[in-house]
């Protein structure tokens, strides 16, 4: 029997592959723009952290941008540490810009820090319960985890929906998404099967 690391091993590299073919022909800013206005019900005051597209992760900028301007505050995920939960701060699309630890474009220290009530997560593949499949650091479980314990958080994962697979291979340190949204649809995961 295969290990539950190892079956993530392989899929990580079969569904790197067929995302970076798919990032090369889908625009996807606009439909997403749509698919969430129309599925995803924000109430005033809330927050929504995005993320900064890395290799052919699903570009959520956009939508963060189109829900900035709607009034609802946004931010962007920043490492603290290697096993630390991810900490978010306020982001607006004319806000300058840090390199973090991984060389991806982080919101500036001074930038104020929320605690989102929508996390828009990248990944490289999910299953219609909700599994993710990510690069294997453990960030977005450690930091769902982390804020449900002093507010509810709607984790929401993002990718293509040629990503999704018949099951994504986990164990119980693995946090499963609510929804899941492509450039087709948005859903509630069923995690009843």
């Amino acid at each position: 029997m295969t290990s539950i690391f190892t079956q993530k091993k392989q899929l990580r590299t079969e569904a790197s592959a067929r995302r970076t073919a798919l990032a090369a022909k889908y625009d996807v800013g606009d439909r997403f723009i749509k698919i969430f206005r129309n599925e995803i019900q924000l109430k005033p005051g809330m927050c929504v952290s995005g993320y900064y597209p890395i290799a052919s992760e699903a570009n959520v900028m956009l939508l963060l941008c189109d829900i900035g301007t709607r009034g609802f505050d946004t931010a962007l995920p920043v490492v603290a540490g290697r096993e630390d939960p991810l900490t978010f701060r306020e982001w607006r699309e004319s806000d300058p810009m840090d390199k973090g630890p991984f060389g991806i474009p982080e919101p500036r220290t001074n930038a104020e820090i929320i605690y989102p009530d929508v996390i828009l997560a990248p990944l490289l593949a999910f299953d219609r319960t909700g599994n993710r499949l990510g690069y294997g650091g453990g960030y977005y479980d450690r930091t769902i985890i982390a804020i449900r314990q002093h507010k509810p958080v709607l984790a929401i994962g993002v990718a293509y929906a040629a990503q999704e697979v018949d099951s994504v291979p986990h164990d119980s340190e693995d946090v499963a998404l609510d929804w899941v949204m492509t450039e087709k649809e948005a859903f509630a995961v069923d995690r009843g099967k």
